[in-house]
């Protein structure tokens, strides 16, 4: 039987913290500039922290809410009765310290600045579901995904690595962010008809089911088609390796498209993070490659 709060941790959504990093360090390789390795690897920490943060403060919140009563999504610890909301807290927290610990190394070693963008995403982390006025149930949720875990996330590692921002970090960022909203777009629509129940007003439930199906598939397809263009743009045409994860979005995006819903879903979500890792790793190498082939 799977640890509880390695179920709580909700391992299917860590790709979206791990695909910017790497993108972003494929980034900072490609530049030819002099990179900090170990920096990379920080932030790294930083966005599993978050990511794995994030996951426990949603899952505090909302079981203290009782909002997740009655989801059909996998399992949540304080809803559940797994484990105690203030364990769950304590959880989450600890999270953020090792973020905030991490982040604090290099924001020393670059610019104090960070610390400002690390406070943000510490924030952004917690009012997604935490305090009075919670962004994610006013319909926001996937706009913070795209900046923390697609633009914030990306262009940092290249920054942290090389100390300077990129147009090419910056642009790659952008079907990264669109991925990772993908993962929550399909989540939210998983538990619409719940969350419409409880008054959490997201994404999904403001567009409806059908609109939301096709956000999910458009965000595949934009996903591929701005990789295509940063990747002729930025002379980095190895980054069409991406394309080949096209492949492994036909299920996910057939199965969405089906008008599956409930538990059905919850193999969507693990697709789409297997699309993610897929197209991360293909962007990234190519960005890489392409790099060193034209000396840049």
């Amino acid at each position: 039987m799977t640890n509880p709060w390695v179920l709580g941790a909700r391992p299917r959504t860590l790709p979206a913290a791990v695909v910017p990093v790497v993108v972003g360090a494929a980034c900072a390789v490609g530049t030819g500039a002099a990179i900090t390795p170990w920096r990379g690897a920080l932030a790294l920490v930083v966005s599993l922290a978050l990511q794995v943060g994030t996951n426990f403060a949603n899952d505090y919140s909302d079981g203290v809410r009782g909002t997740d009563v009655r989801r059909v999504g996998p399992t949540r610890l304080v809803a559940s009765g797994l484990a105690p909301a203030a364990a769950v807290k304590r959880a989450a927290l600890a999270a953020f310290v090792v973020a905030a610990l991490a982040g604090l190394a290099l924001a020393a070693t670059t610019t104090w600045w960070l610390i400002a963008v690390g406070a943000a995403s510490i924030a952004a982390a917690w009012f997604y579901t935490g305090g009075p006025k919670p962004y994610g149930y006013l319909g926001l949720g996937e706009l913070f995904v795209f900046v923390f875990f697609g633009l914030v996330a990306t262009a940092g590692t290249t920054f942290v690595m090389t100390e300077h921002l990129s147009g090419l970090s910056v642009s790659a960022a952008v079907p990264v962010g669109f991925l990772a909203v993908a993962l929550l777009v399909v989540n939210n629509l998983r538990d619409l008809p719940t969350d419409r129940e409880v008054g959490k007003r997201t994404l999904a439930v403001r567009l409806g089911d059908r609109r939301t199906r096709l956000l999910y598939v458009g965000l595949l397809a934009a996903t591929f088609a701005v990789a295509s263009v940063v990747s002729g743009w930025y002379l980095r045409p190895a980054g069409a390796l991406s394309l080949v994860a096209i492949a492994a979005c036909r299920k996910p995006a057939t199965t969405v498209l089906g008008g599956a819903t409930g538990r059905e879903l919850i193999a969507v979500l693990g697709a789409t993070g297997r699309v993610q890792l897929i197209f991360g790793a293909l962007f990234s190498l190519g960005i890489v490659v392409s790099g060193v082939m034209v000396g840049n």
